[in-house]
């Protein structure tokens, strides 16, 4: 459980307030004895593990694929060239 003082709910809200976001119960102390307790209001969900997508494709393609890159043929069919 994470701690802090009135001192910091006043001067820090914003980083008391991530803890609580993150899920953490936090310990208000005020001279230094426990005055409240705050915790999330419901539980956060687990955060999404995104799959390596760059390493993915190297694995299937190794190596570049021939020709131009689509970059530079989409440039040149719009006449930017």
């Amino acid at each position: 459980m994470k701690v802090a003082t009135v001192a910091d709910l006043r001067n820090r809200f914003a980083h008391v307030s991530k803890w609580i976001e993150d899920g953490e119960k936090v310990e208000i102390r005020k001279r230094g004895k426990v005055f409240a307790t705050l915790s999330p209001a419901r539980k956060k969900k687990k955060k999404v593990e995104w799959p390596d997508l760059k390493a993915r494709l190297l694995k299937h393609f190794p190596k570049p694929l021939p020709g131009k890159p689509l970059s530079e043929i989409l440039s040149e069919s719009r006449g930017n060239r």
